[in-house]
């Protein structure tokens, strides 16, 4: 194959020319922890922060729960870690994942610590990352991925110069900290919207222009459920309108049912999760369906079944089922005035309309970092 002007062929691939394929042993020491006896007592619960490979999902290592004593430390295989090491995760589900402890902490035999030499420490991290599922593909076999040090220690790296692996560390950390940005942004708006829910659904809050009081009513006077419906024939038949599972839509059928909007949730498998549907569909018969508003706003009703927790209703042993004339029976407090739940019904669905954006914006972004690591990490 020919290699373009500025490109050398290394046994790893294509790089550029002032670009090493190094082995990480060749530029980076490396060394795993232990655990402390868990049959001795005086070995936990102390000063050390302790973290094991589960705690690496989290990118950079700011706290731990795992805590171990002076006497667990100096009387077993753990080592500890300096603020800023890089870490790797060897073994199981997490085998492969990479952080940065922020924290001095112990380390157990699943979390390999690696020193780098002569590297930009936050290059070869984003390098881990970005290589992970080549590098369980090539180094092991089917299953859940062990590596050990020695094999990581042979992991080929593509070395820019140093002044390009700072830059490439900072434009991909520059985007890490937009998404963890995007991440606490979209988790403060989830809270705030459950108060808001809190607040709007049950009364304790009010909004201007709505007085009196709210009727207590049982479920079936509210929100009336039925069962859904068998599928005409075992094998689906393709068409427009959605099936709503217990666990949402899941196919399509060429018929439909129920004239929207539809509010469903699960009544088997998934039960209480709760689905507005926009569009003409066929309610599953591992659903209910609300059969009847009323003089209720459909939005409201998704909403109000939304908070109640129907999960609870839920009886039998194993898989649990919702009976509706369990639920029926509930009692609950609801606006008498349709105009105010339509205006509790607009203020969370804008709050959901903000969420969404949010997390389109965050998507975009990740799919972003993606391309920008394709291109940054391979030269």
């Amino acid at each position: 194959m020919e290699v373009r002007p500025g490109y050398k062929q290394t046994e790893a691939g294509v790089i550029p020319a002032d670009w090493n394929a190094i082995p990480i042993g060749r530029f980076c020491t490396c060394y795993s922890g232990g655990t402390p006896s868990t049959s001795n007592p005086r070995y936990y619960g102390g000063n050390i922060a302790w973290i094991t490979s589960s705690d690496l999902n989290i990118g950079r290592i700011t706290e731990v729960r795992g805590r171990i004593t002076e006497e667990g430390l100096a009387n077993s295989a753990t080592k500890l870690v300096n603020k800023g090491t890089l870490l790797l995760a060897l073994y199981g589900a997490t085998a492969g994942v990479c952080a940065i402890t922020e924290i001095q902490a112990a380390i157990n035999q699943a979390v390999l610590a690696i020193v780098t030499r002569d590297c930009a420490k936050d290059f070869l991290f984003h390098f881990l990352t970005f290589r992970k599922d080549q590098y369980i593909k090539t180094y092991t076999q089917g299953g859940q991925p062990n590596f050990s040090g020695e094999l990581v220690k042979s992991f080929v790296v593509f070395l820019p110069p140093f002044s390009e692996q700072q830059a490439i560390a900072t434009a991909l950390s520059d985007v890490d900290a937009l998404l963890d940005g995007l991440d606490r942004l979209i988790a403060k708006k989830r809270d705030l919207k459950q108060a808001a829910m809190q607040q709007l659904l049950t009364g304790q809050t009010r909004l201007p222009g709505f007085h009196g009081e709210w009727e207590v009513k049982r479920l079936d006077q509210f929100a009336p459920l039925q069962r859904g419906f068998d599928l005409p024939t075992s094998q689906i038949q393709r068409g427009a309108y959605p099936v709503v599972y217990s666990n949402g839509v899941q196919n399509h059928h060429a018929k439909f049912m129920v004239k929207a909007p539809g509010v469903v949730t699960g009544r088997s498998g998934t039960i209480g999760n709760v689905h507005f549907v926009t569009v003409d569909f066929w309610p599953h018969n591992t659903a209910l369906w609300v059969t009847d508003f009323k003089r209720n706003d459909p939005k409201f009703v998704f909403y109000f079944l939304t908070s109640v927790g129907l999960e609870r209703f839920g009886t039998g042993s194993g898989v649990p089922t919702l009976n509706r004339n369990d639920v029926h029976e509930f009692r609950v407090r609801v606006p008498s005035s349709s105009a105010e739940q339509t205006a509790i019904a607009a203020v969370l669905s804008d709050m959901d309309a903000e969420l969404a954006a949010l997390e389109a914006r965050r998507d975009k972004t990740r799919d972003l970092k993606q391309a920008m690591m394709q291109e940054l990490l391979t030269g």
